[in-house]
């Protein structure tokens, strides 16, 4: 890419809240890249330039109606090669490596859910997206969520919500009860130490058991050359900067935002998942008419059902999409 190309994008990405000077500076540059887009050709090789000068990185294969897919805590796009392959079919997919993440450029600053909904919103004028339909798993939910509550349903048509909890962090005297509804995996002891051993000399060691037989990622049956090809994924994000985003992640709680949707939503979760049921349960009455897929265990049903049982979560996705 030259020069000129560079510049605009600085400059343009440069926008406030989407002002009429952006969205025609959005417009113009993304004519720049017509050509890689316009038939519908593969392009796993794209870069879009964040307000901020940090460089995503971004999958898109297929043409049709946008859906974009955000990975989650440490993951990459390329975790959604199983439905960048099927559901580009019919649809443009989208898998964006958020900043750090994959692909993406690492820099210093900028690990905090608003600063991805943001990021987030300026790809989709990048590429001057509409009717786009946003699919987040874990922590790209709470992007998704992040983003409504800044920017509401802007461009937004559908929304496909992949196990994440509405809060992930217990507060002070929360019955059980409470806590499974929130989906509350932590107390503030266990997130803060979760973050000390991240960042620590023994990161790798701490995130290796993640993705161990017997982690909370995924089920049993899922084979051991998957398992470490993900954890190779996760480890592309530095872990200092992992243990910064994961607290700020965790301490977030989207109960207020949840109830404010107002797309067609389809929530996704697994009996395997470390997350309540309960949790999913309500998130799904709280978005009205949401529907709410569930697979069993034994069907791959694990924090990670999209890679343990891409055919039945294509087909599900796919039916939603329409």
């Amino acid at each position: 890419m030259n020069d000129i190309h560079q510049l605009n994008r600085r400059n343009f990405l440069k926008f406030a809240g989407g002002s009429a000077l952006a969205a025609t500076s959005l417009k113009l540059s993304a004519a720049d890249d017509k050509e890689a887009k316009e038939d519908g050709k593969d392009d796993d090789k794209n870069t879009v330039m964040t307000d901020d000068g940090t460089d995503l990185h971004f999958i898109s294969k297929g043409a049709g109606k946008p859906l974009i897919m955000i990975p989650g805590w440490s993951q990459t796009a390329a975790m959604y090669k199983y439905q960048i392959d099927a559901l580009s079919e019919k649809y443009r997919c989208i898998a964006i490596d958020m900043r750090g993440h994959g692909d993406s450029e690492k820099p210093a600053f900028g690990y905090r859910m608003q600063r991805l909904a943001a990021d987030l919103r300026a790809f989709i004028y990048y590429e001057d997206l509409a009717d786009v339909t946003l699919m987040g798993h874990s922590m790209g939910c709470s992007v998704i969520w992040a983003y409504w509550d800044m920017f509401a349903g802007d461009r937004i048509s559908k929304i496909v919500l992949i196990d994440q909890a509405p809060t992930v962090t217990s507060q002070p005297g929360w019955s059980d009860e409470q806590k499974a509804e929130a989906g509350a995996i932590f107390d503030p002891p266990a997130l803060y130490g979760l973050a000390a051993g991240l960042s620590g000399p023994d990161g790798v060691k701490t995130t290796e058991g993640f993705f161990a037989p017997e982690g909370i990622f995924f089920t049993k049956a899922f084979p051991e050359d998957q398992r470490k090809w993900a954890l190779e994924q996760n480890l592309k994000f530095p872990r200092k900067h992992a243990a910064e985003l994961l607290v700020n992640h965790c301490t977030q709680d989207w109960r207020d935002v949840i109830p404010r949707i107002d797309k067609p939503t389809l929530v996704i979760t697994g009996k395997a998942s470390f997350f309540p049921l309960k949790s999913q349960e309500w998130i799904a009455k709280q978005i009205k008419g949401a529907k709410l897929e569930v697979f069993e265990a034994e069907e791959g049903g694990s924090h990670f059902m999209f890679l343990e049982n891409p055919e039945k979560f294509n087909k599900v996705v796919g039916e939603f999409l329409g």
